[in-house]
C-alpha cells in the first residue's frame, strides 16, 4: 500500500501544461514497456490527443522541476458520452509507493466527475497486478463488459509462446472502439 506522501513534501500535483510535455513523454517511455500491448501506442500523439480534448483531465506530479508522475484522461470514451476514460498513468520508479499515484488519481477523477462523468473507465493489462491493485485502492472495480477473444493461426504458432498471444495492429483505443459496451442494467443501454 502507498505510504504517506509527507515523506516528499515538495511534490505538487498540478494541471499538465505544454512545459511538462517532454518529461511526460520521457517518463512514459521509461515506465511503459513500449514493445508490449497495450503500451505500444505511447507517443507524442497519445499525449497531444488528451491535451487537445475539451473534457481533459491531465495532471502531473512535480518534485521541484522534475515530473515524477502523470495521469492523462478525458471525457472521450467512444461508446458512452457520459463516461470518461483514464488512459495513462505513470509514476517514476523511485517515487512509487509514496502516494503519488493516489494524489494524481484523486485530482483526475474529481475533475472528470465535475465535467459530468457518470463513470470513469480504465483498463489494465491482465498481468499488471500492481496497477490493478492501485486501481482498486482508488475506487475502481472490475467491470468487464467485453472479453477480447483471440484465435491464433496455428500455422504461425511459435514454440513456447502458446500461452501468450500478441495482438495485431491497433492501439488500446482501437480495441475499445471495436468492443461493445452493454451497460450495467442500472443505467440502461449506451447512448450510441
Amino acid at each position: 500500500m502507498d505510504s504517506d506522501i509527507s515523506s516528499h513534501p515538495d511534490i505538487a500535483v498540478v494541471p499538465m501544461g505544454l512545459g511538462h510535455l517532454r518529461q511526460v513523454i520521457d517518463l512514459g517511455y521509461q515506465v511503459f514497456d513500449t514493445q508490449a500491448k497495450p503500451y505500444t501506442s505511447w507517443s507524442l500523439t497519445s499525449v497531444a490527443e488528451h491535451l487537445d480534448s475539451a473534457g481533459r483531465s491531465c495532471w502531473v506530479a512535480v518534485d521541484s522541476d522534475r515530473v515524477v508522475g502523470f495521469v492523462l484522461a478525458s471525457m472521450e470514451f467512444e461508446l458512452r458520452e457520459d463516461w470518461a476514460y483514464l488512459e495513462w498513468i505513470a509514476v517514476a520508479p523511485d517515487m512509487q509507493g509514496h502516494g503519488v499515484a493516489a494524489r494524481l488519481m484523486t485530482a483526475c477523477c474529481d475533475l472528470l466527475f465535475r465535467h459530468g462523468a457518470a463513470r470513469i473507465v480504465t483498463d489494465v493489462e491482465n498481468h499488471n497486478t500492481a496497477s490493478a491493485a492501485m486501481m482498486r485502492r482508488n475506487g475502481f472495480t472490475e467491470g468487464t463488459t467485453v472479453t477480447l477473444f483471440v484465435r491464433p493461426n496455428p500455422e504461425e504458432a511459435v514454440a513456447g509462446v502458446d500461452d501468450q498471444v500478441t495482438l495485431g495492429p491497433g492501439t488500446k483505443r482501437d480495441l475499445i472502439r471495436r468492443g461493445r459496451i452493454t451497460g450495467d442494467g442500472r443505467h440502461g443501454r449506451p447512448s450510441r
